[in-house]
């Protein structure tokens, strides 16, 4: 079956190491576009709005292809933990995810200018912290580079030694809900892996 190229619109290695993981070939193009972090308008369409602003500035280059974007955020009373800005920060976030449930979402825009195309979604799973004390949260900081990760963590590294369970799609956690996504491509033509059925858990 002939098939559009597919652009990832993101610069993150886990969405990257993903999509390999499902047999996909795909071009990697850094989306350049203004991220929101307005928590007024709530989990869901701030994630979906910064995907689609990553998926329309990257299709405008690619028209013919297949654009995937996605934006990844932590949520936790009311507000959207992005990426510290350094380890003190970094501290911070994860002493107030400690012992407790939070929200990850992730808004996927599925984008094709020729022919006009749009697939968008969102997935939000749960994610309950251990209990952390300052010793368990230092020897995390000292096994995982965590300034390029949302919440300060995650969860495919070291993940164990902060979190206690996960209630929806793991990989989802990871920046990109994968059985969702692979559903979304067949219906703008694309195939999935033979094995992708089996790598959610």
């Amino acid at each position: 079956m002939n098939r559009p190229p597919l652009v990832l619109a993101s610069a993150s290695p886990r969405r990257r190491e993903l999509l390999r993981s499902a047999g996909l070939d795909f071009l990697v193009v850094t989306a350049e576009a203004v991220e929101l972090h307005d928590p007024s308008l709530g989990l869901a369409a701030l994630v979906l709005t910064n995907a689609r602003a990553k998926a329309v500035a990257v299709m405008e280059a690619h028209p013919r292809s297949v654009v995937l974007a996605a934006d990844t955020l932590v949520w936790l009373d009311g507000q959207p933990l992005g990426k510290p800005p350094d380890l003190a920060a970094a501290r911070v976030m994860l002493r107030s995810l400690s012992g407790r449930a939070h929200e990850v979402a992730t808004g996927v825009c599925l984008g094709r200018r020729e022919p006009a195309t749009q697939v968008e979604f969102h997935e939000v799973s749960v994610v309950r912290f251990r209990v952390l004390d300052d010793a368990l949260i230092e020897s995390y900081l000292d096994r995982v580079e965590v300034l390029d990760k949302a919440g300060a963590y995650a969860v495919q590294e070291h993940g164990e030694m902060l979190i206690e369970q996960v209630e929806g799609s793991r990989s989802n956690v990871i920046g990109l809900p994968l059985t969702r996504t692979l559903a979304a491509l067949r219906t703008m033509n694309f195939e999935s892996a033979q094995r992708a059925g089996r790598l959610e858990q």
